[in-house]
């Protein structure tokens, strides 16, 4: 097996050669990655059905077990999201703009891959597919870190990606699968400052903290999913139900699973019977504040704790507010800048809500389970940033390019 320096070092090499691909090679590459996951199916849920038993017996959640699953039709979406990918515009070599200077410099700003990309994961496979796809289309060389929950379905994923690019002129080298589950592998990952350009972690706190702390290569945040979503006086109370349950129960072990639902006290003796009724069949665990309790006596009580916290699992947080000033302000001291909604009739109300909520993305009238490179046309993404600093937001191809400088002279020099 190789060592974490070896396969750095054959990244930075590979991302040389990646930074020289025509749009058309890219593209033909991401089809012909799609084409091998399809081929080799089987291949792919073998590996992960040994992950999975081997998740099942050491007692992981079902809502994780869920994200660790594949099935033939996780694989099929994993293939289209690859050629999704690559029907994408290139956005390497794209002009941002140009400009003269009064001395006849002629000035420009066009895109670049960022060389080597670097990602630390847990649990879902489908990400080693994605990201790598994401990756070539940028002209990136990609490291794949995945977590031990994963690993055999990680590294035969790896192994069908780097088989399907033989003989295309992309090298082989450029999507790397770390096969070594050893925390101490990740940390030695995480200090290869020369080789690695980013580094992007996805999964739970834990991970992202840790990642942030001991990391020389800079770190795109991809933060942890305390998703509200605030049900206003006005809203509509049928479609509300829906999103909320949809928000919630659909996957409940994502990051963009709603969390926590905040009322408005003018409609919670009237809503939350019913929403909590239907959580409640849909084998959600209910935990509410006070007035909550009050309403619905059976829920169990919330605890301080309980509003910082992301889930990922068939668990809710319920709280009564009076306004929408203090469901606002709730949601910007516990949240964690992912998704949240509001489910209002009145314009004025969303209008704030979007405008004031701290967060990636922000809905009116809608589930915060939208929050995915895929739904928002992206074809993909390689995480879902909740920091400020170059993207923000579900990460897609443009996100994993930076700009470069050239300037045009005619025997200009500078007086």
């Amino acid at each position: 097996m190789s060592t974490i320096l070896e396969i750095c070092k054959r990244a930075k090499a590979a991302s040389y050669e990646m930074a020289k691909l025509s749009s058309e090679t890219k593209n033909n590459v991401l089809c012909r990655m799609a084409n091998a996951l399809e081929a080799n199916t089987d291949r792919i849920l073998e590996a992960n059905r040994q992950d999975a038993e081997a998740a099942r017996a050491r007692g992981l959640k079902p809502a994780l077990l869920d994200r660790l699953a594949l099935d033939k039709k996780k694989v099929a979406t994993m293939a289209r999201c690859l050629r999704e990918v690559g029907g994408l515009a290139d956005p390497v070599g794209a002009i941002e703009r140009t400009w003269t200077r009064p001395n006849g410099l002629i000035m420009g700003q066009v895109r670049v891959p960022m060389g080597v990309v670097g990602v630390i994961y847990e649990s879902r496979p489908d990400v080693t597919s994605d990201a790598a796809g994401i990756c070539i289309k940028s002209g990136n060389a990609v490291i794949l870190r995945g977590g031990s929950d994963a690993l055999n379905s990680n590294v035969t994923i790896g192994e069908v990606l780097r088989e399907a690019l033989t003989g295309t002129g992309v090298p082989a080298d450029a999507i790397q699968v770390v096969g070594s589950p050893d925390r101490a592998v990740a940390e030695e990952f995480m200090q290869m400052r020369e080789y690695v350009d980013v580094l992007i972690p996805r999964g739970g706190a834990e991970l992202i903290k840790a990642t942030i702390e001991k990391s020389r290569i800079p770190v795109i945040e991809t933060g942890t999913g305390n998703c509200h979503i605030y049900v206003e006086e006005d809203a509509d109370l049928d479609q509300a139900i829906p999103i909320v349950i949809n928000a919630k129960c659909q996957r409940p072990g994502t990051c963009n699973a709603a969390e926590k639902l905040l009322v408005h006290s003018k409609i919670a003796e009237r809503f939350l019977p019913s929403v909590i009724a239907v959580l409640r069949s849909k084998k959600v665990e209910v935990r509410g504040c006070e007035q909550t309790q009050k309403i619905f006596p059976h829920v169990k009580p919330a605890t301080e704790e309980d509003w910082g916290t992301e889930y990922l699992d068939l668990i809710i947080g319920v709280k009564v507010v009076k306004d929408l000033d203090e469901a606002i302000a709730h949601i910007n001291k516990y949240g964690t800048k992912h998704s949240d909604a509001i489910l209002t009739t009145n314009f004025d109300k969303a209008l704030r809500f979007i405008k004031e909520v701290d967060s990636a993305a922000v809905y009116w009238n809608a589930s915060t389970r939208f929050t995915d490179g895929n739904q928002f046309g992206l074809g993909a993404e390689i995480g879902i940033s909740t920091q400020k600093l170059h993207a923000r937001g579900p990460m897609g191809v443009q996100h994993l390019t930076t700009t470069k400088y050239f300037v045009l002279g005619r025997g200009h020099i500078r007086e």
